[in-house]
């Protein structure tokens, strides 16, 4: 009875050891996700801007979010400012709602001079994730950078690389305070009339409806903060 006492006791001390280890573990490693996935919308943001990112050190990507870039809250109903807010602290249902929207600024010597903001929508198989950037005109688009989906390789996971999101750049998503019908073409946009051709960017081979599911997101999500940039145009 005594050594089935034992076996038992000991037992129990392995199983609870094992427990405290796999949940301490689980802590740390949640703590370093966390703080992976924070640093990945950072160096997203970055890269938005127009920043390129290539060989850049996390330390100084971290560095020029802090010295470069705010962070704010908009009503998506009324265009304003939410003061005291920060994205962090919107609630979860009011983000996935898109009724509180996060929206960044790019600060040069005092001044602001660029605008960012998230984009995300349907792809084909998967909900497509990004940030947008403006110039100071709030019309043109200073860069965009898609970091999470999960389209088809080598076909509409496309949308991450350089060649696709380098051609937003110079597009305009605006124009006299309206949003465009920007659109992403099934092929080249070269032949397009130049007015189509300042709002439409080539498609990729292949992936027609992850396209569509860009150009989709681009529009709605202009849409919804085109209040607050026609509040602050002109100031």
């Amino acid at each position: 009875m005594r050594e089935d006492t034992k076996t038992i006791t000991f037992a129990a001390i392995v199983c609870v050891t094992c427990s405290l280890l796999l949940s301490g573990t689980a802590a740390v490693l949640k703590g370093l996700q966390d703080a992976n996935i924070a640093f990945d919308i950072q160096r997203n943001i970055v890269k938005a801007f127009g920043v390129s990112i290539e060989g850049a050190t996390r330390e100084s990507i971290q560095t020029t979010f802090k010295q470069k870039i705010a962070e704010l809250v908009v009503d998506a109903a009324t265009g304003k400012v939410i003061d005291g807010m920060t994205v962090d602290q919107i609630p979860s249902a009011d983000l996935d709602a898109k009724t509180k929207l996060p929206l960044y600024t790019w600060t040069d010597d005092g001044k602001i001079t660029k605008y960012a903001f998230p984009v995300s929508g349907k792809g084909l198989w998967s909900m497509l994730y990004g940030y947008l950037s403006l110039d100071a005109d709030l019309e043109t688009v200073a860069g965009i950078s898609f970091y999470k989906h999960g389209e088809t390789p080598g076909l509409g996971a496309e949308i991450e690389k350089d060649w696709f999101q380098s051609q937003f750049k110079g597009k305009h998503i605006y124009k006299d305070g309206k949003p465009l019908a920007f659109a992403v073409a099934k092929g080249s946009a070269d032949k397009l009339p130049e007015e189509q051709k300042m709002r439409t960017v080539d498609g990729i081979s292949g992936a027609t409806l992850t396209g569509k599911g860009v150009q989709k997101l681009i529009n709605t999500d202009a849409a919804l903060y085109s209040s607050y940039f026609n509040s602050i145009r002109g100031k």
